[in-house]
């Protein structure tokens, strides 16, 4: 078994990208003695992959600058780093995993006290015939990674068609980037519309006109039925309509990465570890089922665990890079026992489309009744700044609230003018309880440069008051 001697313990952390490594960087600097031994699949760590499409775009000015950290950092700090390695099988009761080298033949096994789970997420690679033969022939790309992104910026210089499988973020991204470097794009989904999962109408609607204005073609409400690649280009079918492209770049979202612990840890039924406050999980005894109490030597973070959603108040798996920072840093902390508690998150987000700045926070009226909770909504346009200036611009606003309490639960602004802290600021409401009266009220500047007399957030706020009030 591992050395205990004077408290010094050994840690295995299994995977590392944004919550490993800020789970390793936070148990070192709380527990300098102690070992901790890293694992990683790629020779890469910290890769900040929401970048690959402005990568792609040309708008990075250093490739190496999506990097916030790296294996000598870490080691640095004190860890031991096992890169291009695979944790093939963990016992969670003898305290021990195996492991091996993916480029040569070395393998082992490490005794450990504790363990982080960090293992990330993996694309979903939905069962289309032909799709794996067009991964073979390069024809096909994922959005992940590192590699992944060199792929992609390679494979794009010279592509004159593309289509994107799906149109969140990182496919809502990618469609963009390739219009404006002058191919023919198709963004298909299964969904019918842009960004469902995000924003609702009043906004996804801004999004698709300004796809339609560059030539994007817009495959909503279908599911890809096939995929035939071959050296010259690939054949992807959806809708009964099958479209002739250079690549085919999938990006249909992302599952957690947590088979090794299948049967071990409580799950959501996606495979999302269960964490506590503390980022603890949870055993399963004999019976498969959970016990009583987390386990205070098995922790998860990020793109693997689920996250406390604040808006419904119940464990849901939103995997985000701003999720996965906060909930490693936290395994430090509560390494030894339960001291710091998660805060829990509203999925703050945003996103920069042509010349349209989109930004959210909490629940969406879609989202909502996708989570069987009931949300009243109020759509507010005006302009962001007064009209006496030489230049403004509108900004719609759409703001969600319980129709009982009146708690502010969610908002989406959408705006030519970059109106993202917006979100920001309605995210402390929703974390902290406010209801729309309050929003209402809350206290933002005034001057000509920056917003209206009345800013636009509290605007939207004090419209869903008078719809609130009208509606008893």
């Amino acid at each position: 078994m591992p050395d205990s001697k004077n408290g010094a313990l050994t840690v295995a952390v299994v995977g590392c990208t944004h919550a490993g490594t800020f789970a390793t960087q936070s148990i070192l600097a709380a527990h300098p003695d102690w070992q901790v031994h890293v694992f990683e699949r790629n020779d890469t760590l910290s890769f900040l992959s929401c970048g690959i499409a402005l990568w792609v775009g040309g708008h990075v000015s250093d490739p190496r600058r999506m990097f916030y950290s790296s294996p000598a950092a870490l080691t640095e700090l004190g860890a031991t780093m096992h890169m291009r390695c695979d944790v093939t099988s963990v016992d969670l009761a003898a305290k021990t995993l195996a492991w091996r080298e993916l480029d040569g033949e070395g393998e082992g096994t490490l005794p450990f006290d504790k363990i982080v789970v960090t293992t990330g997420s993996k694309p979903v690679i939905p069962p289309i015939p032909g799709l794996a033969e067009g991964f073979q022939a390069g024809r096909v790309l994922r959005c992940k990674n590192w590699d992944d992104g060199r792929q992609i910026k390679e494979r794009m210089a010279d592509a004159r068609s593309v289509a994107v499988v799906g149109a969140g973020y990182i496919g809502a991204e990618l469609a963009e980037q390739a219009s404006l470097m002058g191919a023919k794009v198709t963004l298909i989904d299964g969904l019918d519309r842009a960004l469902a999962k995000n924003f609702d109408e009043d906004v996804t609607r801004l999004v698709e006109e300004a796809y339609r204005e560059h030539g994007v073609e817009l495959a909503f409400g279908q599911m890809v039925e096939r995929v035939e690649a071959d050296e010259a280009g690939v054949s992807v079918t959806s809708g009964g309509v099958e479209r002739r492209v250079d690549y085919l770049i999938m990006a249909a979202g992302f599952s957690p990465r947590t088979e090794l612990f299948r049967g071990k840890l409580d799950m959501l039924p996606n495979g999302a570890i269960k964490v506590d406050p503390y980022m603890r999980a949870t055993l399963l005894g004999e019976d498969g089922m959970p016990e009583s109490e987390p386990c205070q030597d098995v922790f998860a973070a990020g793109d693997s665990a689920t996250v406390l959603y604040n808006p419904t108040g119940e464990d849901d798996y939103i995997p985000l890079a701003t999720n996965a920072v906060r909930q490693g840093l936290l395994v430090g902390a509560n390494a030894v026992e339960p001291t710091k508690a998660y805060l829990g998150t509203q999925a703050t987000s945003s996103v920069q489309l042509y010349d349209l700045s989109l930004a959210a926070t909490g629940l969406t009226v879609a989202g909502a009744a996708a989570r069987g909770v009931e949300v009243a909504s109020t759509t507010l346009v005006q302009d962001f700044r007064p009209d006496f200036m030489l230049t403004t611009e509108p900004v719609t606003c759409v703001l969600t609230w319980d129709p009982t309490t009146r708690e502010v639960k969610g908002a989406q602004f959408a705006c030519r003018h970059d109106i993202s802290q917006a979100a920001n600021a309605v995210s402390i409401a929703i974390h902290n309880h406010n209801t729309i009266d309050e929003l209402a009220g809350f206290d933002f500047f005034f001057q000509p440069n920056f917003g209206q007399p009345v800013n636009y957030v509290g605007a939207v706020a004090m419209q869903a008051v008078a719809e609130a009030d009208a509606a008893r």
